[in-house]
């Protein structure tokens, strides 16, 4: 998405549902808005919003429910895989990106927003643009802390 009407509409659409969903947190009003207000601000600065969807219409069906579960597993790692290697594309060519998973909370909301078809389950969302500050490279823990050898 780039057209900030659309954006817009989804980012007022969305934050009704993070409002409902903070209230049933019992957080204060005063946090609640402060939360809704940062995430309109992501989704309005963004130059670019991209939303990754899963769809299980060409996905092999199962007669039992743990294969059909592995099935539906595989798709979302997929989407999740290509999500990285989109960030990876971006980053080399000198954009920023984030990746929020907000869109699994409204999922049919982002559906009828953006008219996608009921077969796409949106998983993801990236916030793509040009960097305001390139952040510092964080420090990396030891390999031997991180993997298990045997």
């Amino acid at each position: 998405m780039t057209d900030k009407s659309v954006t817009t509409n989804l980012a007022d659409a969305m934050a009704v549902e993070f409002e409902r969903d903070l209230e049933k947190d019992k957080l204060p009003h005063a946090e609640i808005q402060k939360r809704i207000t940062r995430s309109r601000e992501r989704m309005l600065g963004a130059p670019v919003i991209i939303i990754l969807n899963v769809d299980m219409t060409d996905m092999d069906v199962y007669p039992d429910e743990k294969r059909n579960k592995a099935e539906y597993l595989m798709a979302v790692q997929s989407i999740a895989n290509a999500g990285m290697q989109m960030l990876l594309a971006a980053h080399a060519e000198g954009l920023g990106g984030v990746w929020v998973c907000s869109p699994l909370f409204v999922q049919e909301t982002i559906q009828n927003i953006l008219d996608l078809p009921k077969t796409w389950e949106p998983q993801g969302m990236f916030f793509l643009g040009h960097f305001q500050d390139i952040p510092e490279v964080r420090e990396r823990k030891p390999l031997d802390t991180v993997v298990l050898r045997r």
